[in-house]
């Protein structure tokens, strides 16, 4: 008879054979069948089932063609894509990214994150995600509309309310979410709950903004309560400065934080006073400027090129809210000598594996990225139950279920580690709850 960890291990080394040029993807898979011999050997009938097999194969993929005009008229092309992943307990439901390092191995990295976040949330949605390569810095309103409306041209065949309902990510926000949706109504109907993430005027959430960078303070908090701390005078460093950086420096703060770091692409802003997060906001959001300004105006700043991980000063919690894999071995290292005990991750799968095992080997508390950041779905979620029921709940509302939310997954993490022996390893606690789950669904509704 096969074992637990024989069967994982084929079932990896299969999943290697078929997708040897995805990293990204086959990173995310390993991650989690690395903390998932427990569940196998407490269920056997899912080697009997090829869960593992099954659950790693998308059930759709769809590659498109966007082609556009530029500002001088010049006609461009890009490349749009949707992997729908799992629906096995509800809609396929994840962002949209655009961004010029987007492929399918990308995608698909986040649309498998996506199954185990979304059913974390407890609400009834599958996982899957999208985007194009396409790059809106630099654009202007005009080219970007005429690059949504063209993706939207073809999305739209395959997307729907109860079937697929696409959100922001990387370089999708309110402005884009807008003109594709405009698009969408334009084709087909005016129907809210094809898309989440929009502005509040056509069917948008309060909080939504907020979601992601609260949920992952709100979840964080969770694990220091846990474990007798709280968030109250402790430094904290965080990479990013988009809208999951940027809210998580507020509600960081109001809990008591001195959060003393954001950062970019090019580099990274050191103030030991704390983020001003007014400061911080007016520089990225209403200005779409580099934090270079944010240094030159507030005194107590300075700005340094390269990753913010190679800060040398005193660090506790460390949250990741920028891209994946920003933090190696050798970060993690350097976070764990500086005195970081509580790595939270709110970007998706910003630690590589070797950060991971020196997170573990140091006993930092860690909260990986499909449970701490899963407040922007949660939140997305609830912006689905709005539109469907023609309501529009208040922000103290909306921010009360994300509480909910948020302690919830934590609790079922917690709970499940616990269950299984696992001590604080809330990583493999998340991960086994989730693929439960999944699981389950997935048997119940035979060879689908």
């Amino acid at each position: 008879m096969t074992t637990a960890k024989e069967y994982i291990q084929a079932s990896f080394e299969a999943i290697k054979a078929r997708n040897p040029h995805e990293t990204e993807f086959l990173q995310a898979v390993e991650e989690l069948f690395n903390t998932l011999e427990p569940v196998f050997e407490a269920h056997p009938e899912y080697i009997t089932e090829n869960i593992l097999a099954r659950i790693v194969e998308p059930e759709r993929v769809i590659s498109f063609r966007v082609p556009w005009t530029d500002k001088d008229g010049k006609v461009q092309v890009n490349r749009g894509s949707r992997v729908q992943f799992n629906s096995a307990v509800g809609p396929y439901k994840g962002g949209l990214r655009f961004h010029p390092t987007v492929n399918q191995s990308i995608l698909k990295f986040l649309g498998f994150e996506q199954i185990f976040k979304n059913v974390l949330t407890g609400l009834p949605i599958g996982g899957g995600k999208g985007g194009s390569d396409f790059d809106p810095k630099g654009k202007t309103d005009a080219e970007v509309m005429r690059f949504c409306q063209s993706f939207m041209t073809e999305l739209q065949k395959y997307i729907g309310p109860s079937l697929d309902v696409p959100a922001g990510d990387i370089g999708v926000g309110g402005r884009e979410i807008g003109y594709m949706f405009g698009q969408y109504k334009r084709l087909r109907q005016f129907d809210a709950g094809v898309l989440t993430g929009k502005p509040l005027g056509f069917g948008g959430s309060l909080i939504r903004p907020e979601a992601t960078g609260y949920g992952l303070v709100y979840f964080a908090n969770e694990i220091l309560k846990a474990n007798d701390k709280s968030f109250q005078d402790q430094t904290v460093l965080i990479s990013g400065s988009g809208n999951v950086a940027q809210f998580a420096v507020q509600k960081a703060t109001e809990l008591g934080a001195k959060v003393i770091s954001v950062s970019d692409s090019n580099g990274y802003v050191i103030d030991e006073t704390g983020i001003d997060f007014d400061l911080l906001v007016d520089v990225k959001e209403k200005r779409r400027a580099r934090l270079t300004e944010y240094a030159a105006e507030k005194e107590t700043a300075q700005y340094f090129e390269g990753s913010v991980w190679n800060y040398q000063g005193h660090v506790d919690i460390a949250l990741p809210c920028a891209t994946q894999n920003e933090i190696d071995g050798e970060k993690a290292e350097r976070l764990v000598k500086n005195g970081a005990y509580l790595v939270a991750e709110g970007a998706n799968m910003p630690s590589n594996l070797d950060a991971i095992n020196v997170y573990k080997a140091n006993d930092v508390l860690y909260g990986l990225a499909k449970a701490a950041n899963a407040g922007g779905v949660a939140v997305s979620a609830l912006e689905m139950s709005q539109n469907s029921q023609r309501l529009s709940w208040t922000s103290e509302e909306v921010d009360s279920r994300l509480k909910d939310i948020m302690a919830n997954i934590f609790a079922t993490a917690k709970e499940t580690a616990e269950k299984y022996d696992l001590g604080k390893d809330y990583l493999a606690g998340a991960n086994i709850a989730a693929f439960e789950k999944i699981a389950g669904a997935m048997i119940a509704q035979g060879l689908v």
